[in-house]
């Protein structure tokens, strides 16, 4: 396929998978049952960090966080006392467990007491073509107050070569807006020209089959090498191709 061949083939691709009937199979569906910005942002952001392994068990401990929160996750996160954090404990999802929960609850009100919200946190850093170092920056800042050494590895450091699939999916939620009904839009400050697409196992094997990717590994490199290629394509909004590479991969077995 030469470009304008891959453009319009992907083009449509995006656009089958990008409406609401994504939603009933995907973690998005988590901030979704949200309407309050703080709730939409929280939900997305601790649903995120667990979005690794069988999609619908990463759901359901999704839901059973909320749960363990009153579904009221940006109450919980301002209001919380020890003895709220107690019920926390009994969670797991594969290697995130009730200690590293209870961190990130932590961390999450430092950030809205402290730094103005998750929003103006990873704005702070953006670059004009790259949130990586924006990334990596609010794992920094996320991580200020006291917390288990083990925690820090569920979030990732693209300057330490990382593809930070799941966070580079969180923002693809948060600021793509297109009035399709998947993602959310709300966060304004950060433009969807510069966000990455998410990079995991589906996505780069079919990037890699369309010969938008070479490199064999699923990391840092590999995700620079994969958004120089879809910005070419379209880049006003490179992301929404997260949609077609996934979409080809997970329903298409492409």
């Amino acid at each position: 396929m030469n470009l304008s061949e891959l453009k319009e083939f992907l083009d449509e691709k995006a656009s089958l998978y990008n409406n609401p009937d994504f939603i009933e199979s995907d973690p998005i569906q988590i901030p979704h049952a949200y309407s309050l910005k703080e709730d939409i942002e929280i939900s997305g952001f601790l649903a995120s960090v667990i979005a690794w392994g069988n999609r619908k068990m990463i759901i359901r401990n999704a839901q059973k966080k909320m749960e363990l929160m009153g579904n009221s996750p940006y109450d919980f996160v301002m209001n919380h006392t020890e003895r709220d954090l107690e019920p926390l404990e009994t969670f797991v999802h594969r290697t995130f467990n009730g200690q590293d929960f209870a961190g990130f609850i932590k961390a999450l009100k430092n950030i809205y007491t402290h730094h103005g919200g998750l929003e103006a946190v990873f704005s702070r850093h953006q670059e004009k073509d790259s949130m990586q170092k924006s990334i990596s920056e609010f794992k920094k800042t996320f991580f200020e107050t006291d917390h288990l050494a083990r925690t820090e590895k569920h979030l990732p450091d693209p300057m330490g070569g990382s593809a930070a699939k799941r966070i580079n999916m969180y923002l693809r939620w948060m600021c793509r807006q297109d009035n399709s009904g998947v993602d959310f839009g709300i966060w304004k400050s950060i433009p969807p020209s510069i966000l990455s697409c998410p990079l995991d196992v589906h996505s780069g094997n079919v990037a890699r089959k369309l010969e938008i990717l070479t490199r064999k590994q699923n990391d840092a490199k590999a995700l620079a090498e994969l958004d120089h290629n879809l910005r070419l394509l379209d880049p006003n909004d490179p992301v929404k191709y997260d949609f077609a590479l996934f979409g080809l991969g997970v329903f298409e077995n492409f």
